[in-house]
């Protein structure tokens, strides 16, 4: 029988430089093939089309998430929980909160790949509205294995407080 877990809540931050020791624990944790430190500090720092956060429980890093913003379109990078913080809710909240962050810069669309491995992320996703909308042969080079294309066509359906690039509202 699995266990429930308790929700608890978590709050966002911009991820920034002093959060990516945290981070990269996470990663290593999460993906046979991580990104390296050096992958995030360039989308931090590089990348202007790159926003990323954190999830915060008090002041740990619990989880993280990444996008891209194209004109009216989002596309999410990357999403990552803690092992141990897995099952409370803060994928879903991260979702929920890059989503938010999408439709406040005038993001009307969202689209992911995802592994057809990752079975657990598919169905969050689906959970979100995402649809499946094609496959990428061979996509992740670690394994050759194709990734699911997903698409999420209305992002505006609450129109949240509108978010400026500065982040601020």
């Amino acid at each position: 029988m699995a266990v429930q877990r308790a929700v608890l809540p978590v709050r966002f931050d911009d991820m920034a430089v002093r959060h990516l020791g945290r981070v990269m624990e996470i990663e290593r944790a999460s993906y046979v093939t991580p990104w390296s430190e050096r992958a995030f500090l360039s989308e931090l720092i590089q990348n202007a089309y790159a926003h990323y956060l954190v999830a915060l429980r008090g002041r740990a890093v619990v989880g993280y998430a990444g996008m891209w913003l194209i004109l009216d379109e989002a596309h999410i990078t990357n999403i990552a929980v803690h092992p141990r913080e897995r099952g409370r809710g803060v994928g879903s909240a991260l979702l929920e909160e890059v989503e938010r962050r999408a439709a406040g810069f005038g993001c009307q669309r969202m689209t992911l790949e995802v592994r057809p491995s990752n079975v657990v992320a598919q169905h969050l996703y689906r959970r979100h509205g995402f649809e499946d909308r094609g496959r990428r042969p061979g996509y992740y080079r670690d394994t050759h294995e194709d990734a699911i294309i997903m698409w999420k066509d209305r992002l505006d359906a609450e129109k949240p407080n509108e978010i400026k690039p500065d982040g601020s509202s």
